[in-house]
């Protein structure tokens, strides 16, 4: 009996397709370098969350630089202090208005203040993560107010959102920032108009660069920088009143 060729052709061509699909499969990832992802991503100090420079899935994501705490900004005349400008330590923050690490670290900054009298001042930065929706306008609007009333209702104004923000992202609705600033004292139309018109974006950005410059991979950012000596250390998320004040303490004792 004389067999039929098709199913040994069939046979054949399943084979060579099988092949030339390797090959091509193998040149294309030989052509990009690597089918991995390449970016590094680090986790939220204080928490286990995402980076908020991570690239969106399928988007090359573009090598971030984080540097070190003895990089950190000196204290600008922009800064927004909290406590003695002559202050030999500095407490510098790079926050977030709606990460609950930076809420639940607040009142331990202040007390950190209140017991340090005139020796510790803490300076704000922003540092509004990406993934925390509402984060980098409140962080303008908090700018806004800055320049409407001063520092002191910069403060009272980040006081309030902390108080009554339930944070990840969208705890504080934007709709309720006219209305506080208002409330501390603020000219709401002004308010309104500084906002919409996103003058201090770049100033936000700005600050959330030169953190990264300083180590800062996520918020609260925290870094001690001793003036008289020069010395920095670096204590990230939101930590006890005690690792600070040994920190402190230790800073203190050294001429």
């Amino acid at each position: 009996m004389k067999l039929s060729s098709s199913p040994i052709l069939v046979v054949i061509l399943i084979i060579a397709s099988f092949v030339i699909g390797s090959l091509y499969t193998k040149v294309g990832y030989l052509e990009k370098g690597t089918t991995s992802g390449s970016a590094n991503p680090q986790v939220s100090v204080g928490a286990s969350q995402p980076n908020p420079r991570v690239a969106a899935p399928n988007t090359p994501a573009a090598p971030v630089a984080y540097g070190s705490a003895d990089q950190v900004e000196k204290l600008k005349s922009t800064d927004h202090l909290r406590g003695d400008r002559k202050a030999r330590i500095l407490l510098i923050e790079y926050s977030d208005h709606e990460c609950p690490f930076c809420k639940r670290f607040h009142p331990t900054a202040q007390k950190i203040v209140d017991t340090y009298k005139g020796q510790v001042a803490w300076v704000y930065r922003q540092f509004p993560l990406s993934f925390h929706t509402n984060a980098q306008k409140e962080a303008e609007a908090s700018e806004c107010v800055n320049e409407l009333g001063g520092n002191d209702a910069f403060w009272k104004f980040v006081d309030a959102i902390f108080a009554r923000t339930i944070s990840n992202g969208t705890g504080f609705a934007l709709d309720k920032l006219g209305p506080l600033a208002q409330e501390i004292g603020v000219d709401q139309t002004k308010f309104k108009s500084c906002l919409d018109s996103g003058k201090y974006s770049k100033y936000v950005q700005d600050d959330e660069t030169a953190g990264t410059k300083a180590g800062v991979t996520g918020t609260p950012g925290n870094i001690l920088l001793d003036t008289k000596t020069g010395k920095t250390q670096s204590i990230p998320g939101a930590v006890p009143f005690e690792q600070f004040k040994d920190a402190i303490d230790q800073m203190l004792k050294e001429s």
